[in-house]
């Protein structure tokens, strides 16, 4: 009877000493808890919806794909919009990366870009510079790169540098050489005019 008597008076201790023990625990994690600051609290960003819904846009897309002779095309930019009605397709700061089969690699990079779907290109411009893996940098204002088969036109004068010196001409064109072969050229026409620098 006095272990019964015992037993009793134990739990009806515990029933008042436990809540009192975690309410003793959750008010030192408040006291404990760092203080938030609303100050600090992160910004919204600051997004015109009507203007997003006005002119859809998607920030850094890439896009990837194969030419029918081979060539790998990969297209990056900060930013595109899709085609709307009377609108192409546009891109800016875009950087397009052109492999071909004969193991060659053409870089441009440009302020602005649009897709012509009906052309099957995309015409870069406000500024485009070109870098190939042998070793010529170009600069124009304007260069068309087909989707469709490996390449490029400048519809622009352009100014070159390479390893036979410098190069301005009316026009450049980076096309494959023979339909039946996998090998590429740089060409440039109209008003060529190249300063030789030997070894340079």
């Amino acid at each position: 009877m006095a272990r019964a008597d015992r037993h009793t008076r134990v739990v009806g201790w515990l029933k008042v000493a436990l809540p009192l023990a975690a309410l003793a625990i959750l008010s030192t994690l408040f006291l404990v808890a760092r203080r938030i600051d609303p100050e600090a609290a992160l910004p919204y960003a600051e997004v015109d919806v009507h203007d997003l819904a006005r002119e859809p846009r998607m920030t850094a897309p890439t896009y990837a794909g194969t030419t029918r002779d081979g060539g790998a095309l990969t297209l990056r930019a900060d930013e595109a919009r899709p085609a709307a009605e009377g609108v192409e397709a546009a891109a800016s700061a875009l950087r397009l990366e052109l492999d071909t089969p004969d193991g060659a690699r053409t870089e441009l990079s440009a302020a602005t870009a649009r897709m012509d779907r009906a052309a099957q290109e995309v015409v870069l411009s406000g500024g485009v510079t070109v870098t190939t893996s042998t070793g010529y940098r170009l600069e124009t204002e304007e260069v068309a790169a087909r989707l469709d088969r490996t390449g490029l036109e400048s519809r622009a004068p352009v100014t070159a540098t390479g390893p036979v010196g410098e190069i301005r001409a009316d026009r450049m064109e980076l096309r494959q050489e023979n339909p039946t072969q996998a090998s590429y050229v740089l060409v440039f026409n109209g008003g060529v005019r190249l300063v030789y620098r030997p070894g340079g």
